[in-house]
């Protein structure tokens, strides 16, 4: 990696209820302090799919509190984090295309995918941060987007995909117990991202065991494949910061660059 190129990053963002994990938080803030500092965050999240590419908000608004059912102070969290307009300008010339124009959500804030990692991160909110859909949850495509992104890397963003390595909610466990097929599905994912097998990644459905048990739908795998197209010839450059499980739950998250 170039001294002065930002590497690109997949991490688990878990819930909100990650603050209050006795790992988690300290985990994330050291990966951040070993990291060079961004001038922005460009942020992937597993909550925002929409098409063509959209941009949210490049000024401070109201977070996106997108889950229910938990206690009320996680509906009280802030992070006002400076937009960041000119990165917002510099995508939309990245990824425009004849037919495909980049949209504008002015109005939407952060959701959960984006802020809960960052507030660990980098917690005086005073980094500025961008978040863009996912136009699409097909592999390739995503590639495709995180490869036009790559030379953000080159002028000071962080790209993060942020997802979660399984996410079958219906083998959440409160005890961390974990199923074999997840066990399974994170060794061949450790596996391929260690070879750095970007074909078998992007064609896991088919290559992965359990790919369907440890991801009933693909949105909290597919950040991982913008990451990966950013990071380009840097795969070489890569490694696993987090792993193990939470609830149950790979939280494998890996840098590259």
């Amino acid at each position: 990696m170039a001294a002065d190129r930002m590497p690109t990053l997949y991490l688990g963002h878990g819930a909100p209820p990650l603050a209050d994990d006795p790992v988690w938080p300290g985990q994330l803030a050291a990966w951040a302090a070993d990291l060079p500092r961004p001038e922005a965050v460009l942020m992937v999240s597993a909550h925002w799919e929409d098409a063509p590419v959209t941009l949210g908000a490049t000024e401070t608004v109201p977070l996106v509190y997108d889950f229910g059912g938990f206690p009320e102070h996680y509906y009280r969290v802030t992070y006002p984090a400076p937009g960041a307009p000119g990165l917002a300008a510099r995508v939309r010339g990245l990824l425009d295309r004849p037919g495909g124009r980049v949209h504008d959500a002015p109005d939407r804030g952060l959701d959960h995918g984006a802020y809960v990692p960052l507030k660990e991160m980098y917690p005086d909110a005073d980094v500025p941060v961008l978040q863009m859909s996912m136009p699409t949850l097909d592999p390739r495509g995503l590639y495709e987007v995180g490869r036009r992104l790559a030379p953000l890397r080159d002028e000071g963003v962080l790209v993060v995909g942020s997802g979660f390595f399984t996410h079958n909610l219906r083998a959440l466990s409160p005890d961390n117990r974990v199923a074999t097929p997840t066990a399974e599905f994170d060794e061949w994912g450790r596996d391929a991202l260690d070879a750095g097998d970007v074909d078998a990644l992007l064609d896991f459905e088919r290559k992965a065991p359990a790919a369907r048990f440890a991801h009933p739908r693909t949105e909290h795998f597919a950040p991982l494949f913008v990451a990966l197209g950013a990071a380009g010839a840097d795969l070489d450059d890569r490694r696993t910061v987090i792993d193990g499980f939470w609830l149950g739950m790979a939280k494998r998250s890996v840098q590259f660059g």
